[in-house]
């Protein structure tokens, strides 16, 4: 059903472009991923999706869990509205997508977990640990913040990782962080930190980081 799930979110969007890049990104982290990350997520009550693109995770999470409550932010209007119409031909109407920048995050809510899945990478070092704070104001005690990103080894992984963030971004700019240094940013503004290594086939080294509110 959930592979059906997929399939539907996918279809949901006109730009043949799009729906390649949500097969890639699907392919990517697959059903047993999505699973895995989604564990962590309350099955009720607001979740915040940081980076949220054209709106592939949160509308999954949204159609997987009805009693959610999914805020998308991302600073591309037109992702932005590519997630908007999706989540309107797909009926789904436990999310909300907002155009706003990440680096800027400014918490004006209280919710029971957030996450960014491959974004800590392409945002300026230098506003990494302000944000996790801010992020911290908002994800209540008891509650999580999910950061799926990548590490720094072993180097080969590592440098397949920038070979395809440059196949698909040219222009962003990336800075990969170690396991050890993201974890102590999360614990300095926070949060509880265990690490769950996702074992891949292909040579990403995903690290999923799970942080408790504290």
């Amino acid at each position: 059903m959930r592979s059906a799930t997929v399939r539907k979110i996918i279809g949901a969007y006109d730009d043949p472009v799009v729906r390649a890049y949500c097969w890639a990104r699907f392919w990517i982290l697959r059903q047993r991923f999505l699973d895995e990350i989604g564990q962590y997520l309350p099955a009720e009550g607001p979740v915040l999706d940081l980076g949220c693109g054209f709106g592939l995770f949160s509308l999954y999470y949204a159609a997987t869990g009805p009693r959610r409550f999914l805020r998308g932010i991302d600073v591309n209007a037109r992702r932005i509205a590519l997630a908007r119409r999706a989540a309107a031909r797909l009926g789904i109407d436990n999310v909300a997508y907002e155009v706003a920048d990440a680096r800027h995050f400014k918490g004006d809510g209280e919710v029971g977990a957030a996450y960014m899945l491959d974004i800590v990478h392409h945002v300026p070092p230098e506003t990494v640990v302000p944000l996790l704070a801010q992020l911290r104001r908002a994800v209540a005690p008891g509650g999580v913040l999910l950061v799926k990103d990548v590490d720094t080894r072993p180097a080969t992984k590592r440098w397949f990782t920038w070979a395809l963030d440059k196949a698909m971004a040219p222009r962003t700019p990336v800075h990969y962080w170690s396991a050890e240094r993201l974890a102590e940013a999360l614990q300095a503004s926070g949060f509880r930190v265990r690490r769950h290594l996702m074992v891949d086939v292909l040579p990403y080294p995903h690290v999923l980081y799970i942080g408790e509110a504290v």
